[in-house]
């Protein structure tokens, strides 16, 4: 049994390593002396042995972690289903035991399907649950958080229809301190650096698209390339291949340190991306013309809604991924090349919401604190 006399929280996800640090930084930055514990998953990838970008990073901020074998409904029937189905139970009777063990004051969940069995278990122990939901529609998880909520923090307004609307409240998504500062890149660099991210497990369907540009685009362009972990080992390879000076463009990273974010933001011209509520928040933030990429079979579409947001603004445009090749990457790329300085000045007076979103949410969880 863990002995404290720091007021204890607990914060809970599937994958809000940046939203939760966000979080964890407000806290620190306010002195609130409180112990943070984040209860996540044991792998980023179902039946893969590769750390989550949280283990890798909060405990260096301090945060306590932990893990449960959280099972997820899978989209595909493969070797990994079953498996992971019989992990639903235990993961309850783990989430269990850690809250009786650490026992927070309050429970902040970032969803996905790890948190559920944390949100459940913090309801039957009478521990208040606050939910912060970070798309522009709703995951299946924090849907059914929902009910064990006493509060829905909701970074879009347009969520507000999924949930009880007596206990929503919007607050933005929170956004790292760093990257917040972040001003417009006014002119663009030569070459330009083009960052391509796909969250901190990767795309290996971008990857290819990327393969099938890297000769073409390299002479023009310096590459920033986040891999993910599965694609990361071909690539460096890939890399030492290349003909003549091309390599010095070409920077291929595993993962990069959320730390460490805001510099590769601060160098890059334009991005290439996903289109998940994190990224597409730091896009709009930073005000970097991005290329878009939302995953097709995300939860009622919610990739889709969110680079569609950032289209509207004038800072993306989008590349629906059954559309995606290497010609329609590069042409893509090469239009927002020419059109980038009028997609920057199309939203330099549009305020990012997402500015104050850490400092509103933690005040709503200090809310329930007394």
């Amino acid at each position: 049994m863990e002995k404290s006399d720091k007021i204890k929280i607990v914060l809970t996800g599937g994958h809000a390593a940046t939203t939760a640090i966000s979080v964890v930084e407000e806290i620190g930055s306010r002195r609130l002396g409180w112990k943070v514990y984040w209860i996540g998953a044991e792998a980023a990838v179902e039946g893969k042995s590769v750390s989550t970008l949280e283990s890798e990073v909060f405990p260096s901020l301090g945060v306590s972690l932990h893990s449960i074998k959280a099972g997820r409904l899978q989209r595909k029937f493969s070797i990994w289903t079953i498996p992971s189905l019989l992990k639903i139970p235990l993961g309850f009777v783990q989430a269990f035991w850690l809250l009786i063990r650490i026992k927070p004051k309050l429970v902040l969940s970032f969803g996905a399907f790890t948190a559920f069995p944390v949100v459940v278990s913090a309801y039957i122990l009478g521990i208040p649950v606050v939910v912060h939901e970070q798309t522009i529609t709703a995951g299946r998880a924090n849907r059914a958080s929902g009910f064990f909520a006493k509060k829905i923090a909701l970074a879009r307004s347009e969520s507000e229809r999924f949930f009880p609307r007596k206990k929503c409240v919007v607050v933005g998504n929170p956004i790292l301190t760093q990257i917040a500062k972040i001003e417009p890149k006014r002119a663009m660099g030569n070459p330009p650096t083009v960052f391509i991210t796909c969250g901190s497990r990767g795309s290996q369907t971008i990857n290819e698209a990327v393969d099938g540009i890297l000769e073409r685009a390299l002479p023009s362009y310096y590459i920033i390339h986040q891999t993910g972990p599965l694609d990361y080992p071909k690539f460096l390879k890939r890399k030492k291949l290349l003909p003549g000076e091309l390599p010095k463009n070409y920077r291929v990273e595993s993962r990069i340190d959320p730390m460490m974010i805001a510099t590769i933001y601060r160098q890059a011209d334009i991005v290439i991306a996903r289109a998940g509520a994190n990224t597409v928040s730091e896009i709009i933030a930073t005000r970097r013309p991005s290329i878009l990429i939302p995953i097709p079979w995300s939860y009622l579409n919610e990739q889709t809604k969110n680079a569609q947001a950032a289209e509207k603004l004038g800072i993306a445009r989008i590349i629906a991924q059954d559309t995606l090749t290497p010609e329609s990457l590069y042409k893509t790329l090469e239009s927002v090349r020419e059109n980038r300085d009028k997609m920057v000045k199309s939203c330099l007076n549009k305020k990012s919401m997402d500015r104050l979103a850490s400092k509103k949410l933690v005040e709503l969880v200090e809310g329930f604190l007394g």
